[in-house]
């Protein structure tokens, strides 16, 4: 599996309603954080590796009502204290 990071941006008065139906509803979602700054969420989801992440950002979150924008990351490893990965 690879982690991707979604920042999302809302309609006004959206933000909450958003992550519950993201969170309600795809599967792939690890944890969504309301945030301050440009965009109101931030979204982990875990992909597995042959998955296109463009269909997968415009057809699975771009498509949930409230859903303004979204700017999305790729994850190359994640490092933990003591790990060795």
């Amino acid at each position: 599996m690879r982690a991707i990071f979604v920042f999302i941006k809302c309609a006004m008065g959206e933000a909450y309603r958003v992550a519950q139906e993201a969170a309600d509803t795809i599967p792939e979602l690890s944890e969504i954080h309301s945030i301050s700054g440009r965009f109101d969420l931030l979204g982990k989801f875990y992909l597995p590796p042959e998955q296109d992440v463009g269909l997968f950002v415009t057809e699975r979150i771009q498509r949930l009502p409230g859903v303004t924008d979204t700017y999305t990351l790729l994850a190359f490893n994640a490092f933990t204290p003591g790990g060795s990965d």
